[in-house]
């Protein structure tokens, strides 16, 4: 098998394609690269300003190099290897939205330090106990989690698995892509 791209030779491809400086944007697609990215690391940090930065669809198995990235607040890593949250401690307190679907997640162990994080989609993982899914409480911001195609959804029928996740989320607003409706005391 052929290496994969670095991170570095994929912003060089992305400013020459783009013809623009990295350290002044603040949306940045480095997805779908060939070969695939196997491996984040520090040249990320040449993107000072970006807000939005998406590796999806490659091959990498760790999250690294973003530390320095003070200003993000959406990071998507959808349809990669990634097996564990550890690598995101440094942005917790400024990521608001982590897409990180279609990986081999088992585990949430870390995913308590993102304290800003509103948004979390991770369908399509392979969580599948429930000790690992109440993690998920320690994230109070939480308001729009979609954990469809996860080995724990698949073990209730969709009714009881909604009613279980809203009642362990009382402060979600939409669960799975529905809006979660909350009745008030007088709608009761």
């Amino acid at each position: 098998m052929s290496k994969g791209t670095t991170c570095k030779e994929a912003i060089q491809k992305w400013v020459e394609t783009n013809n623009k400086e990295p350290g002044e944007v603040t949306d940045v697609y480095l997805g779908f690269q060939w070969p695939p990215i196997d491996k984040m690391d520090n040249s990320l940090a040449a993107f000072s300003k970006v807000e939005k930065l998406s590796l999806s669809t490659n091959m990498i198995e760790k999250i690294a190099g973003i530390g320095s990235l003070k200003n993000l607040k959406i990071l998507s890593l959808g349809r990669n290897n990634i097996k564990t949250f550890s690598g995101l401690e440094a942005i917790g307190d400024h990521l608001e939205e982590l897409w990180i679907s279609y990986n081999l997640i088992e585990k949430l162990k870390g995913l308590n330090s993102l304290k800003a994080l509103k948004v979390l989609y991770m369908s399509n993982n392979l969580v599948k106990d429930w000790n690992e899914f109440i993690r998920i409480q320690e994230l109070k911001n939480l308001q729009d989690l979609l954990f469809a195609y996860n080995p724990i959804c698949e073990s209730l029928d969709q009714t009881m698995w909604r009613s279980q996740v809203i009642h362990k989320l009382p402060n979600l607003k939409k669960l799975d892509s529905i809006p979660i409706v909350h009745l008030t005391n007088d709608e009761e």
